[in-house]
C-alpha cells in the first residue's frame, strides 16, 4: 500500500436542554497508512492493532472495530468498510 486509505464514521451526539433534545451526527474520517490509523481523537501506531472488524446491524451500517492494545474502540459507520478492512489484512501481512 502505496498511500493512505480512508473511511467515513460517525460520531452521534445527544444535547439536552429544558425544552428538547436534538441529535447531532458528526461525519468523520478514519485514516490508515503503513505507520498508523488515526481518527478524529485517537491515533494507534499500526503495530498496536491486532484486527479490524465490522459488524452490520442494519444494511451496510454497522460498527467498525479496531482491536488494540489499548482495548477495542468501535466507530459508526454507514457504507460498507470491506476496502478499509481488505487494505489492513494485506499491511498485516508485511
Amino acid at each position: 500500500m502505496d498511500k493512505s486509505v480512508t473511511h467515513t464514521y460517525y460520531k452521534t451526539q445527544k444535547i439536552t436542554n429544558s425544552i428538547e433534545q436534538k441529535t447531532i451526527e458528526e461525519k468523520r474520517m478514519i485514516t490508515m497508512d503503513k505507520e498508523k490509523i488515526t481518527t478524529r481523537h485517537r491515533e494507534f501506531l499500526f503495530k498496536n492493532v491486532f484486527d479490524v472488524s465490522f459488524r452490520s446491524l442494519q444494511g451496510e451500517e454497522g460498527l467498525l472495530y479496531l482491536h488494540t492494545n489499548q482495548g477495542v474502540y468501535s466507530y459508526m459507520v454507514k457504507s460498507d468498510p470491506s476496502e478499509f478492512i481488505a487494505a489492513f489484512k494485506e499491511l498485516d501481512k508485511e
